[in-house]
Parts: C-alpha cells; sequence; structure tokens
C-alpha cells in the first residue's frame, strides 16, 4: 500500500492538491490511476483511507476518505550526530528515521570531516523513509550547530546518551537499564571526539557516557547500534 506524508490537514471528503514531486512518483512512477486507494499521514491526525480523484498533466488529486489509524506519539528520542561524509550521514538518518528518532540534530566537533551538509535532501530522506516503515510521523531534521552551541541550549530534563569510543565506559545496555522519559543520543564523527569535548561531555550533570562494544565503529553503523539498543532498553520495542 503507496503511503504519503502529507502537510494538509485531515478530514473526511477533502480533496488534496499533492505537490509536483509527489504527483511525479504517482503518475510517473507508480502508474496510479483514478480510483486507485492509498494512506495519508500528516504526523498530527493519524492516518487515513485516500483515493485517487484525479490524474493531472500537472498534478495528482486526492479525496480523503476516512481515518485508519490514530496517532500516537512515538518515542521522545532525538539523535545527535556529528557531520560526517554525504552517504553516510543519508544512511544515518534513513535508519534514524526507521528506527524511531523523533528529531536530528547534526552538530559540527573539532573533529568533524564535513562542514555543510543539504538539509532539505535530508528531510527527504526522512520523509521517504517514514512513508516506508509504517510510522504516523515524520522526524524533525535540524540545522547543523555547533555541539557546544547545542549544548549551551540543553533542556537539562533530557538524558543523553553519549557514546564514547574510549572504551572505559559502561556498556550501552548497562548504562540505560532503567531509563524513561525524553533521551537524546551522540554520535561523534569518524576522527572521535576531542580530549576536550569528551572532558566537557563527561562532566554534564545529564549525560552518560557508554561504549558500543570493543571494536571502532563507523558512525553509520555506531547510530544505528545505539538507536537499536536504546528501542530495546527504553523504548518502544518492550
Amino acid at each position: 500500500m503507496i503511503r504519503l506524508f502529507v502537510p494538509h490537514d485531515l478530514t473526511a471528503r477533502a480533496e488534496l492538491l499533492l505537490d509536483e514531486s509527489q504527483s511525479r512518483y504517482l503518475a510517473a512512477v507508480m502508474r496510479a490511476k483514478a480510483g486507485d486507494e492509498l494512506r495519508v499521514f500528516n504526523g498530527r491526525q493519524g492516518e487515513w483511507r485516500a483515493l485517487v480523484a484525479q490524474v493531472g498533466k500537472r498534478a495528482v488529486t486526492l479525496q480523503v476518505i476516512d481515518p485508519a489509524r490514530p496517532q500516537a506519539p512515538g518515542p521522545d528520542l532525538d539523535l545527535v550526530v556529528a557531520l560526517v561524509k554525504r552517504a553516510p550521514l543519508e544512511t544515518i538518518v534513513e535508519k534514524a528515521a526507521e528506527l524511531g528518532a523523533r528529531r536530528i540534530r547534526p552538530v559540527v566537533t573539532e573533529r568533524t570531516n564535513a562542514d555543510h551538509t543539504r538539509v532539505d535532501r535530508l528531510r527527504a530522506i526522512a520523509t521517504e523513509a517514514s512513508e516506508q516503515t509504517g510510522r504516523l510521523d515524520v522526524p524533525e531534521v535540524l540545522e547543523p550547530v555547533k555541539l557546544e552551541s547545542l549544548i549551551a541550549g540543553w533542556d537539562g530534563g533530557r538524558r543523553l546518551l553519549f557514546c564514547d569510543e574510549a572504551g572505559d565506559a559502561r556498556p550501552a545496555l548497562q548504562a540505560l537499564e532503567g531509563a524513561s522519559g525524553p533521551w537524546a543520543i551522540l554520535i561523534g564523527p569518524e576522527g572521535g571526539f576531542s580530549p576536550r569535548e569528551r572532558e566537557m561531555l563527561r562532566g554534564l550533570p545529564y549525560a552518560t557516557a557508554a561504549t558500543l562494544g570493543p571494536r571502532i565503529l563507523r558512525a553509520d553503523t555506531a547510530a544505528i547500534s545505539a538507536l537499536t539498543l536504546w528501542q530495546a532498553a527504553a523504548g518502544d520495542w518492550r
């Protein structure tokens, strides 16, 4: 079943005019015809059944039918990840959406090996992954900021799982034992955190240092592993 994320309000009998990209996807890629059924969601009002009402030369119009699933909140989990090269960063965003992260916050660290990214493309990847995975919302992808700036404005009520590759921290599952409430996971760059950054992070009262095992992991592998462990220990996999 095709699923689309739409910005429109969803009510019975509402007509939705899709944007150029979604219209092209339905008409040219999926060969949709009038009367075909699909599902739509907007992150606010659950998932709804809809029908293709018209396939025009420039746009596709949908008609909303009725609700299929009510909106339900996912885990309150942020993924904070240092900017890395394009391919692994795109993989991280895709898998974070699949694994239930609510927000993705790129950061610039002292050893970051990339200084910019196309946030619009990352948002498109997050949207497509959310459509395919069945979730009822799309994770927010924020503009990159420096790690120090992020920490300066941090909400102390959100715990931070600091994935420390130095190897002298507790295993992640032990660090997450009994975890609840809002959390964030911090993944460093390929070169790891600098000694100054490690000292700063370990001194934060809301941060918990954890190791992801005895092997040095690539940033994308580390992000997927940490998200999986958090979901198993404290998220909606329990």
